[in-house]
């Protein structure tokens, strides 16, 4: 049985040319310029030829896609609805999936992706009521239950810091299985300076002729085995009273609380970050972990 598929948008040339792509994919397709338009299709059409799926853009003229969808959500509670969105309106969608929308898709969006999207909404439509995955502040370690310590302190003290919060402990919501192997570095008014992490410790102790350019004729150059004997020891004790906020990394990359558990993960992997500062109100609550990820994807397997 083919897939029934409304799409709603008031773009002439995007409209039509993605119901002619979906065509091609094997959805019936049909469109509506405007949610007034969606919504006296919906009203004329008998109970066999409504929609499977309702593609949905979020800024219209006249009825913008919220009023759409609360409109929409009244007469076919079921069925589920994509928000499509400009690069700017991503608060605005992710608004929409608290009104009921399954899912929201960036403008323009890969056609594979949409076709995707909407096999999936068909498979696991009460997927936002219904599913078993922890909301991101659930699973983060909340800001109050991470080491922190003050910028003005030293290199041996930050050390001790990061040792003790490998201690298994039990925080708020979750039993900590692993250290944070980092500490944020606080201002002395409070604030999030940055963060210091094993890696920072070791780039700190790291003698700067190391990487520094050695002339064309050296390239080829490699240290004795003598030069390396008791190097790691010797700088350890001469940079032991360094100050934390000389070596620290920049603030973790953030992530809204609102977001999900594979938006972190997209993040991380994208970005390359081991864990990410999670915000409400663009102020930070809490910090999320490659660890909190795996052992969250750990439940899931085992439940």
């Amino acid at each position: 049985m083919k897939i029934n598929v409304l799409m709603v948008d008031d773009e002439k040339r995007f409209r039509e040319t993605t119901r002619k792509l979906l065509m091609r994919k094997g959805f019936e397709t049909e469109v509506a310029e405007s949610g007034e338009h969606a919504l006296e299709i919906l009203e004329q059409e008998g109970e066999g030829k409504r929609p499977d799926v309702i593609i949905l853009d979020i800024k219209m003229p006249g009825m913008d896609g919220h009023e759409t969808l609360e409109k929409i959500k009244a007469i076919l509670p079921r069925v589920p609805v994509i928000m499509l969105t400009g690069h700017g309106d991503r608060p605005s969608a992710k608004e929409a999936l608290s009104g009921g929308a399954f899912d929201y898709l960036s403008k323009p969006c890969d056609i594979d992706l949409l076709a995707e999207k909407i096999r999936e909404a068909l498979g696991r439509p009460d997927r936002l009521s219904g599913g078993k995955e922890n909301p991101l502040t659930v699973v983060m370690i909340p800001l109050a239950e991470y080491t922190m310590i003050q910028e003005d302190r030293t290199i041996e003290e930050a050390v001790d810091e990061i040792k003790r919060s490998f201690r298994t402990r039990m925080a708020t919501r979750q039993l900590m299985e692993t250290g944070h192997r980092s500490v944020l570095v606080m201002e002395k008014d409070g604030g999030i300076m940055g963060i210091l992490t094993i890696r920072d410790l070791l780039e700190a102790v790291m003698p700067a002729y190391l990487n520094a350019p050695k002339p064309s004729l050296a390239d080829s150059i490699e240290y004795s085995p003598m030069f390396w004997k008791g190097l790691f020891h010797v700088q350890i004790r001469e940079n032991r009273n360094k100050r934390v906020h000389e070596i620290m990394s920049p603030s973790p990359c953030s992530i809204d609380a609102g977001s999900t558990l594979m938006e972190a993960a997209f993040l991380m992997v994208t970005k390359n970050h081991r864990r990410l500062m999670v915000t409400q109100k663009d102020q930070p609550i809490g910090v999320i972990r490659e660890q909190d990820l795996f052992f969250e994807m750990e439940k899931m397997l085992t439940a």
